[in-house]
């Protein structure tokens, strides 16, 4: 591999104590795990890899990850969990207990103001074929991939009001400059 990054102000190049790091998980915060669970695994075909559950603090993890058929997930436990922290685009949602009984709970999306963080995002092998699914699911749009400036890019909302950018690579080649 040759390539190591683009050079911007700021970039440093990666050094032989970064050997290894691997960017695991993205977590968020979810009111209800049933419905959020349902729609990851449904609306993005993800499978749950482990749930763990903490009594003490009263909390619950939900590991979530798109499998490929040649993945060769752990069917023990503890060999699973070890084998989920050591893979990439992990997605976990953290339930705290008590959450999904309080009707007027809500958590901050990240794109109201202030605002903070933004998005997660799926790459699709055919955008127009995920629009038509997420519409048979009527899944909430931010953005359709004909509105705005940025075309050929969906923004969906999950349960919880997160957005979720849905791109095609091979639509994206000349984006940006």
């Amino acid at each position: 591999m040759t390539f190591t990054s683009e050079s911007h102000p700021g970039v440093k190049p990666p050094t032989a104590d970064t050997e290894g790091f691997v960017l695991n998980h993205t977590m968020l915060r979810v009111k209800d795990p049933a419905v959020s669970l349902a729609y990851y695994t449904h609306v993005f075909g993800m499978s749950l890899l482990r749930k763990l559950d903490f009594p003490e603090m009263k909390f619950s993890l939900y590991f979530l990850a798109r499998l490929n058929d040649e993945d060769q997930v752990p069917e023990d436990v503890g060999a699973r969990t070890s084998w989920t922290f050591a893979q990439r685009g992990i997605l976990e949602l953290t339930h705290n207990w008590g959450t999904e009984d309080q009707a007027d709970f809500a958590y901050h999306d990240g794109n109201a103001q202030p605002q903070g963080f933004g998005h997660i995002c799926f790459a699709v092998p055919d955008l127009a074929k995920a629009v038509q699914w997420f519409d048979d699911n009527r899944v909430q749009y931010v953005k359709r991939p004909e509105q705005g400036r940025m075309k050929d890019v969906a923004f969906v909302k999950d349960p919880d009001g997160y957005w979720i950018e849905i791109v095609q690579p091979s639509l994206n080649a000349n984006l940006g400059r």
